[in-house]
C-alpha cells in the first residue's frame, strides 16, 4: 500500500492499494490497522484521549456526470477507496475559516481504481464521476445525521475548478436534492461558528 501526503491540506493523505489479479479476477486489501497505523484523533475530530477507529463501511455507486458534495463532517474522518472508474476529487479545507480566517484551502485531483484518499474532519469533500464510479468509504462515526453539513458545489469562495461541462448530455452535473439546495460556504461557516 503506497502513501503520499497532501501537498497543501494538512492531514489529507493519498495512496494506492495493491491489486492482486489473475484470470479469475482481483483481490484488494483496503485497510489493515497494523500496516496503516492508528488514526489520529485530531484528524478524526474526536475528543482528546479518544482512540478513533473505523466503525462503518459504505459502497457508493455513481453514474457518469454525478457530482456528490461538497459535504463536511466535524467529528468524522473518511477514507475513500475507488473500487472502479475515475472521479475528479475536490477537497476544501474549512478549518482556517472556522478558526476565523477568510479563505479555505482547496485541492483537487483525479483518482482511479485502487487509489485512496484519507480526509480529516473539517475538510469538505466531493467528487464528479468522470465515468461510472464505485467508491468504498470507511468512516470513524456511525451515521446518525447530526454531523452532516454541506455547501454549494459551485460556491464562488471555494472556487473548485470542476472539469465542466460535465460528461452528461446537457453538460451539467447530476445532483441530489440535498446538494442542489446546500447553502453558500460563508453561510455554513457562520452557522457552524454560532453553534460551536
Amino acid at each position: 500500500m503506497t502513501e503520499r501526503p497532501s501537498e497543501s491540506i494538512p492531514g489529507v493523505r493519498y495512496g494506492t492499494v495493491e491489486r492482486h489479479a489473475d484470470e479469475r479476477g482481483a483481490f484488494r486489501e483496503l485497510w489493515r490497522t497494523s500496516t496503516v497505523g492508528p488514526i489520529d484523533a485530531v484528524d478524526a475530530g474526536t475528543p482528546v484521549g479518544a482512540t478513533p477507529t473505523f466503525v462503518q463501511a459504505n459502497l457508493s455507486t455513481s453514474s457518469t456526470g454525478v457530482l456528490r458534495g461538497l459535504h463536511l463532517h466535524r467529528r468524522q474522518l473518511d477514507r475513500w477507496v475507488i473500487g472502479s472508474g475515475r472521479a475528479f476529487i475536490a477537497l476544501v479545507d474549512t478549518r482556517p475559516m472556522l478558526a476565523g480566517g477568510e479563505r479555505p484551502g482547496v485541492e483537487t485531483r483525479v483518482l482511479g481504481a485502487d487509489d485512496w484518499v484519507q480526509i480529516p474532519a473539517g475538510v469538505a469533500h466531493g467528487f464528479l464521476a468522470l465515468e461510472p464510479v464505485e467508491l468504498v468509504y470507511l468512516v470513524t462515526t456511525e451515521y446518525d445525521g447530526t454531523d452532516e453539513h454541506g455547501f454549494a458545489w459551485d460556491d464562488r469562495l471555494a472556487a473548485v475548478p470542476w472539469p465542466l461541462p460535465a460528461p452528461t448530455s446537457d453538460g451539467q452535473p447530476i445532483l441530489s436534492d440535498r446538494d442542489r439546495s446546500n447553502p453558500a460556504l460563508a453561510e455554513l461557516v457562520a452557522q457552524l461558528r454560532e453553534t460551536g
